[in-house]
């Protein structure tokens, strides 16, 4: 078993922080599990006893990131990146609904003294193509992620590791060498991204002919439009109930009711509040929520004009009228946010004062800046729900404020790896993951997604110090102080906290209602049926 000395990151005082009413602010989307309705699962409408049956093909329509696709699960960024990677690969660990790192691959893990050597146990599996899953498949893996020469999403969550001194002990069995101790190792094994693939991998295999571990096995791809997967009888967790999963990218909302309406999809990822009130309860298609779960954020370049002055991003956290954002951009479907990740994750600076428009304030703010009559760019996309009404709302709101906001029109297609470096100022979204995992993926100097450009050697050195503070108290005190000068002067304006909705056809049956996107249960169609 794994060690419960470091079980990874909970939701401690979830429900307190939340409220009951309004359920869990789980920062994501929609799972699929083949478990009863009982253990948080949805067995659907449309009759039937609630047992699984084998069969049929689920074909399941995601906003897609356009030509550019690829099946390689190392460049997985998007939903339906990540949707596919897991229906064909493992990760040693995952993410539970609690952000807890659970077993897969591994089956366990034990740490020395010193948490600075980790010793992890894999457990029969194999891949698509016969081959056990084995130490040297995992080393591989990892020192792809963490080539230097590209940009792998887990190369910050994998940096702790020391790849050239850890090794295999056996077919199944690795030594992680650490680089420092490091209390919750289990989170770098659930990292976004870390999946295993087979050893000797060409980056060519992957959109040609990718072999996993996962659930699914490959049957065809074209990048922009479809993916078709089939049934893995080896699983080792068990064969799908489905004989094939298809993904179809639709990247308008409206074509993934149309074909959810239509009958051409069974499952469509991602609808908005209207939708949902349009069509719930109305029999023709099941509309799932789970309450408060997306964060959403405007986006601020911290290392360029004007925002690499914290007086104007104080004056821009100060602008925002959270509760106006979240009314009008969720159409109430939605909490306020403070301008942290997180909310009711462990590690959360619960403490910190709700954050309340001053517009007195911001323009003093920005008069002692030199920014008074300040016009800037906002990048917006129809590529997510509430993105341009959030534009726009937030326009009128700095108006107030002596502030032009110019709201540019972006590419659904490219829209997230535009604003990666381009632009100042962005509307911004995420999905679950550890506060931990937020901080080294997205905020440390290194991280591969750091959209603000947050770049920190002392906030580098306190999260590493972080990480290697065995006494849970006081590493929970090092999170508070990065999360206090992020709430301070920070380059995410972190507006609510919206809640995510799904629309599935009334023949799908063990939909997940309890686990946030990107989690472990999240997406999954191996536990999926279609009665």
């Amino acid at each position: 078993m794994h060690d419960e000395r470091f079980p990874g990151l909970r939701r401690r005082g979830f429900l307190a922080a939340t409220g009951a009413a309004t359920g869990a602010v789980a920062l994501g989307a929609l799972a699929l599990t083949g478990c009863g309705a009982g253990d948080g699962t949805d067995a659907g409408a449309g009759g039937g006893d609630g047992r699984p049956k084998r069969g049929g093909r689920l074909r399941a329509a995601f906003a897609g990131g356009g030509a550019g696709e690829t099946l390689d699960p190392h460049r997985a960024n998007l939903f339906a990146d990540v949707a596919r990677a897991k229906a064909l690969f493992d990760k040693l660990a995952d993410y539970g609904a609690d952000l807890s790192a659970r077993p897969r691959l591994a089956v366990r893990w034990e740490s020395n003294k010193a948490l600075d050597r980790w010793r992890v146990t894999l457990r029969e599996a194999a891949f698509h193509d016969g081959r056990p899953v084995t130490a040297k498949d995992v080393l591989f893996s990892y020192r792809r992620i963490a080539d230097p020469g590209k940009a792998f999403r887990a190369k910050a969550s994998l940096e702790p590791i020391d790849l050239d001194a850890s090794r295999a002990t056996g077919e199944r069995a690795v030594e992680f060498v650490l680089k420092r101790p490091t209390a919750e190792f289990p989170n770098v094994l659930a990292a976004f991204g870390a999946y295993i693939v087979p050893e000797n991998t060409a980056d060519a295999d992957f959109d040609r002919k990718p072999v996993g571990s996962g659930p699914f096995r490959f049957v065809s791809f074209a990048p922009g439009r479809s993916a078709v997967f089939r049934r893995h009888d080896g699983y080792w967790e068990g064969a799908p109930h489905l004989d094939e999963l298809e993904f179809v990218v639709a990247n308008e909302e409206s074509a993934r009711v149309n074909a959810l309406l239509g009958g051409q999809v069974e499952y469509a990822h991602e609808l908005n509040p209207a939708t949902a009130r349009a069509h719930g309860g109305k029999g023709q298609i099941e509309i799932v929520r789970l309450r408060n779960s997306a964060m959403q954020a405007f986006c601020m370049k911290t290392d360029r004009a004007p925002f690499d002055d914290k007086r104007v991003r104080e004056a821009f956290f100060l602008i925002a009228d959270r509760q106006e954002l979240v009314d009008g951009a969720l159409s109430g479907a939605g909490v306020v946010g403070n301008d942290l990740f997180g909310k009711g994750y462990e590690y959360y600076a619960a403490g910190l004062p709700q954050r309340e428009q001053d517009l007195d304030r911001a323009r003093a703010l920005l008069k002692r800046a030199g920014a008074e009559k300040l016009r800037v760019t906002l990048d917006t996309s129809a590529v997510a729900a509430g993105f341009t009404e959030a534009a726009g709302i937030f326009r009128d709101q700095a108006a107030k404020a002596g502030v032009t906001v110019d709201v540019r029109m972006g590419s659904k297609d490219s829209y997230w790896s535009d604003i990666l470096d381009s632009g100042t100022l962005s509307c911004y979204r995420s999905g679950a993951m550890p506060i931990e995992a937020h901080i080294s993926q997205r905020l440390l100097t290194d991280s591969t997604t750091n959209a603000t450009h947050w770049r920190h050697k002392d906030f580098d050195a306190l999260y590493r110090q972080a990480q290697s503070t065995r006494d849970r108290t006081e590493r929970t005190a090092l999170f508070e102080r990065m999360q206090r000068r992020l709430y301070a002067e920070g380059g995410f304006l972190i507006w609510g906290f919206a809640d995510w909705i799904i629309g599935t056809g009334r023949t799908v049956k063990g939909v997940e209602t309890k686990a946030p996107a990107n989690t472990l249960d999240w997406a999954r169609f191996d536990r999926v049926w279609l009665a």
